[in-house]
């Protein structure tokens, strides 16, 4: 058996995209962008007063934004150092959901933050690719970080061994989103939770 393994998401785990995904709904598409407890249904409304966007007219917004608009993202308080921290005792990766095409574009926006780990793209329920991750690198430990009760639960039924951190380090959101039912625990600054995965890693604590 290899090191532990760390597998974490980005979006609102290592980088702010939801206020800015707002921000650009506003500037180019004369759309209103308000989430409520993490949910994009009804979240994008049209200013005239039509129905909220439906999700197939979400995801072309969605994949706009990360087409042209990464740049904007900005980097989570203490995320690349608490990874730096975190890789000296496991092997840390990303698993972000966005269409395969953009995983360059997600590797190169997060090193020039400092994160330089093995960038993995995704759709739909993370527990799949997680369980994948876990055969190909075998770690005697492993965590999974992400900000989406779906994710947790998805990765409950396919790897349950694994140690699982709800995060959502975006804090207009956080204090509307309760902790996931499928993670062991909620915490969304990076500082807290790096030494709560190193403490597991040192003890070789298993759920």
């Amino acid at each position: 058996m290899s090191r532990p393994l760390v597998i974490c998401d980005c979006d609102e785990v290592l980088l702010h995209m939801v206020s800015h995904f707002g921000d650009w709904l506003d500037e180019v598409h004369d759309l209103d962008f308000v989430l409520e407890g993490g949910n994009f249904i009804d979240a994008v409304r049209p200013r005239d007063g039509s129905p909220a966007l439906k999700g197939e007219e979400i995801w072309p917004l969605l994949n706009g934004f990360f087409d042209t608009e990464m740049h904007r993202q900005t980097i989570v308080p203490g995320a690349s150092e608490a990874l730096i921290s975190i890789s000296e005792y496991a092997e840390v990766v990303i698993l972000t959901n966005l269409q395969d095409e953009f995983r360059t574009a997600r590797a190169k926006q997060l090193a020039n933050f400092g994160i330089e780990f093995p960038v993995n793209t995704n759709q739909g329920g993370k527990g799949t690719k997680v369980e994948n991750l876990l055969a190909d690198h075998a770690p005697r430990l492993a965590f999974f970080i992400d900000d989406l009760g779906v994710h947790h639960e998805s990765v409950a039924q396919t790897a349950p061994h694994v140690w699982r951190l709800h995060m959502i380090a975006e804090p207009t959101l956080a204090p509307h989103i309760p902790q996931a039912d499928h993670a062991h625990a909620r915490i969304d600054d990076w500082h807290e939770a790096q030494h709560w995965i190193i403490d597991r890693i040192t003890e070789g604590e298993s759920p």
